[in-house]
């Protein structure tokens, strides 16, 4: 069971997300507002955050960028167009994923557990690029000796990438591996999972050593 924390404005629509999550499993705990979704998350702290951006007060965009400060809990945003700026706003403001609204349970139900398999381990091993050390079994990240700090998703798309050093991979490909998204998924949470996993793993993210893009094509893990 996955402790889930929903900050969603709507009185109706929290509840009915409330019930429909507990239906599914989780042990789901509500906020009415940004900032006591943050009190929420600081007295009982769950293992993943279901966020609509359009909060009065504190914003949805705001709250996100609070809550990756305070860690690494996975944030899963509402937004009630799917409009570009909402949702390219909500992603570099640190999100995993996102479901329009009107949400279907079932769907957020699934979005949840895929994103809280990105925690789980892969093949016992550990990998060695350079300044870059990752252990598949830990699940831990070190570079240059100091641990790194990554979220479920960011940590599933270094998995993925660096599996196979040099091995190009599409965007559709990484949102199937990686967000288990079906055809014709967002390539937007490939480039902003990319985006931020280059400002943790690379000395320069403007120039980067290890995640790396090939144009028209996707990236690829620069080590060869």
């Amino acid at each position: 069971m996955a402790s889930v924390l929903l900050i969603e404005d709507d009185p109706s629509v929290r509840r009915g997300l409330q019930l429909a999550l507990s239906r599914h499993g989780h042990d789901a705990r509500t906020a009415g507002s940004g900032e006591d979704g943050l009190r929420e998350f600081r007295t009982h702290p769950p293992d993943l955050v279901v966020l609509d951006l359009m909060l009065p007060g504190m914003d949805g965009f705001a709250v996100c960028r609070r809550l990756r400060e305070a860690g690494e809990v996975p944030v899963i945003m509402l937004t009630a167009r799917g409009d570009d700026a909402d949702v390219v706003g909500g992603l570099e403001a640190g999100a995993d994923d996102y479901v329009v609204k009107p949400v279907q349970p079932a769907v957020l139900d699934a979005r949840i557990r895929a994103v809280l398999r990105r925690g789980t381990s892969a093949p016992d091993g550990v990998r060695v690029y350079r300044d870059l050390r990752i252990d598949t079994a830990a699940l831990t990240v070190t570079l240059a000796g100091e641990p790194v700090a990554l979220t479920p998703t960011e940590l599933r798309l270094l998995l993925t990438l660096s599996r196979s050093p040099g091995r190009v991979l599409s965007r559709q490909q990484l949102l199937e591996e990686v967000w288990e998204h079906g055809y014709l998924g967002d390539s937007r949470l490939v480039d902003n999972g990319v985006q931020r996993l280059r400002a943790k793993v690379e000395e320069n993210p403007a120039a980067p050593e290890y995640v790396q893009t090939v144009r028209g094509f996707g990236y690829r893990f620069g080590p060869v």
